[in-house]
């Protein structure tokens, strides 16, 4: 079977098969073996890799075993047992890479707000022609105090949180290609997109955004679990109506 994670990984990072022997000294058949499904020397996947800028174990799942991989399900890169344990190298490097298209759906996402250039970075990229789309919730709504209740914290609590949010990305406003809405839908997820790949946050009952898992997903040549929240992402939007920014 093709290993379409290795193509596409080629041609995000615009490496073609000849300059891919070249770097790990293979001749291009044996490079086109390997996009063919035969899977490289373990120290030849990790050069691969390294050169990609990709997880191995999502450009061969299930060949190198390890607590950390994800499940079957297309397009998982990795799950991880908590927000908290994604590192913060990856949300700085998916932010890095995108160039067309970064969606943040959330209540809140306060942790986002602690970052000290986030809305720099953020201008920067929309200033380049990047689209970005932040869904913060509506702090009016019966789904976000309903929510707030569920987590234990109080009734008005994560509204206050929005309340905070909203001052918090009011600077960027009124840059072209940035726009902020806000939504009332029930959040069953927060969804972070950047271009192709994705973090998604299941929520728990009970339990804070923190303390939930979350999965990074990538999209592939065929439709799987990024396709599915990237659908919702935009249920979302079209239902949301403009933030005022008011604070």
């Amino acid at each position: 079977m093709a290993n379409e994670r290795l193509k596409d990984a080629l041609d995000r990072a615009r490496v073609t098969a000849a300059e891919l022997a070249l770097y790990t000294d293979h001749d291009v058949k044996t490079v086109s073996r390997w996009l063919g499904g035969r899977v490289p020397h373990p120290r030849t996947r990790f050069k691969i890799a390294k050169r990609l800028k990709e997880d191995e174990d999502y450009l061969w799942p299930g060949v190198r075993k390890s607590e950390a991989e994800g499940p079957d399900a297309a397009g998982v890169v990795q799950f991880y047992a908590s927000r908290g344990a994604v590192p913060p190298t990856l949300w700085d490097r998916l932010l890095d890479q995108a160039v067309d298209d970064i969606g943040i759906l959330v209540y809140v996402g306060m942790f986002l707000t602690e970052k000290p250039d986030l809305l720099k970075r953020l201008r920067v990229k929309a200033e380049a022609g990047t689209l970005v789309r932040i869904l913060l919730g509506d702090r009016d709504s019966d789904a976000v105090k309903q929510r707030s209740q569920d987590e234990g914290i109080g009734r008005d609590t994560i509204s206050a949180k929005i309340h905070q949010a909203e001052a918090f990305f009011r600077p960027v406003r009124e840059v072209d290609n940035i726009e902020i809405r806000k939504h009332g839908t029930v959040l069953y997820n927060s969804i972070y997109r950047f271009d192709r790949d994705m973090i998604v946050n299941p929520h728990v009952y009970g339990k804070t955004a923190p303390m939930a898992p979350a999965l990074h997903l990538r999209q592939t040549g065929t439709p799987g679990l990024f396709d599915t929240y990237a659908e919702s992402f935009e249920a979302v939007w079209a239902s949301a109506s403009l933030s005022s920014g008011e604070v």
